[in-house]
């Protein structure tokens, strides 16, 4: 991608919602997308691969957001002199002053909009508490979202959280009239069996009806024009058919997405599997005019002093996939033995630097 590229990118998705919320009758359509920030990632896909990094600018290694200072802080800054391309945030917890990451939604609001500004793209995903936080998302629990769907004993608690859930993305305004665009990531990893929504504990078609009755009720019910919606499996596929066992349906989807940690360690299906997963992300969205995306990945402490160019580059270098996908997304830099995004003193912080000067490897400037 040409190093103008971002900049046009927030320009566009700045102007996105002037004529996305008006049909060509003249009646308000509240199935209408952000379309200025999809034809945006659409474009722009085979120029690179946008550098993402979970609650970048909310805190790091030896510090945390202080609104007073005029300058933003970044790990991804200080190692690189540039802020990354793609912000990811969660909003688990919602309801309550801070996030499930101890981040105030305040400040995390204050945040998505100081860098949609810059011209970065916001992704959010949501682990949610139910139930005043007695049931979190790692509960493995049987029947709950069976339970949460409409008609059935929980599904107030559902609408509950879900109004919540449309309140903060309503209040991300960029005029009066606009709210940021951004990417939702609901529900996510549903093929592994560590939340509540994952397949051990519900079957694919209630997993859909939850999928779906989310997206209805916030673009239909809610009127939120600011969403881009992401499916994002973990890693348990190998085709095709595995990929879309719980796929709701075109309607409800713009990005097509993997979270991958588990095979890039020692124990997990190897890089060659890494990029044959990637790669039936990519076919897909080609197919269903979606847009492909590594929404999660990383090593927790980057213990391997060259895992982002022996590693996560390798990857990302074969069938062309840094021109195919949209985005990879790092996750958080929680504490120095639990990092994916290398400070100073780090072993891995030169390998990442060679990274992230990579051509099609894009940071904000690009």
């Amino acid at each position: 991608m040409k190093r103008a590229v971002l900049f046009a990118l927030g320009t566009f998705s700045l102007l996105c919602f002037t004529a996305c919320s008006i049909s060509k009758s003249g009646v308000y359509n509240k199935k209408r997308k952000p379309s200025m920030l999809l034809n945006s990632l659409k474009k722009n896909n085979e120029k690179g691969i946008m550098l993402g990094h979970q609650d970048d600018l909310a805190y790091g290694i030896g510090w945390k957001y202080n609104s007073k200072e005029k300058e933003l802080s970044s790990d991804v800054y200080k190692a690189t002199g540039q802020y990354p391309a793609v912000l990811g945030w969660d909003i688990g917890n919602i309801g309550n002053p801070l996030n499930i990451d101890g981040v105030p939604f305040e400040d995390m609001k204050e945040l998505m909009l100081r860098g949609y500004k810059k011209g970065a793209v916001n992704t959010v995903s949501w682990h949610p508490f139910l139930f005043n936080n007695s049931i979190s998302s790692w509960i493995k629990q049987d029947g709950l979202v069976k339970s949460l769907l409409p008609g059935a004993k929980n599904h107030q608690e559902l609408l509950k959280k879900l109004d919540q859930v449309a309140d903060f993305f309503q209040s991300l305004k960029i005029s009066r009239n606009k709210s940021m665009p951004l990417i939702f990531r609901p529900w996510h990893e549903m093929d592994g069996s560590w939340f509540w929504w994952g397949q051990k504990y519900c079957t694919n078609d209630e997993y859909k009806q939850l999928f779906v009755f989310t997206v209805d009720y916030l673009k239909n019910t809610k009127g939120l024009n600011n969403l881009l919606i992401a499916y994002s499996p973990d890693r348990h596929f190998y085709s095709d058919a595995d990929y879309l066992k719980w796929y709701p349906g075109d309607e409800y989807v713009d990005i097509l997405g993997v979270d991958n940690y588990y095979d890039f360690k020692e124990g997990g299906d190897g890089l060659e599997s890494i990029v044959k997963k990637l790669s039936i992300v990519v076919s897909i969205a080609e197919q269903r005019g979606k847009i492909p995306a590594f929404t999660e990945t990383g090593s927790a402490g980057i213990n391997d002093p060259t895992w982002f160019t022996q590693k996560l580059d390798k990857v990302l270098s074969e069938n062309n996939l840094k021109s195919k996908l949209s985005y990879v997304l790092l996750w958080r830099n929680q504490k120095k033995d639990h990092v994916y995004i290398p400070y100073e003193g780090h072993s891995a912080l030169q390998d990442f630097i060679k990274f992230a000067k990579s051509e099609n490897v894009l940071l904000l400037k690009k």
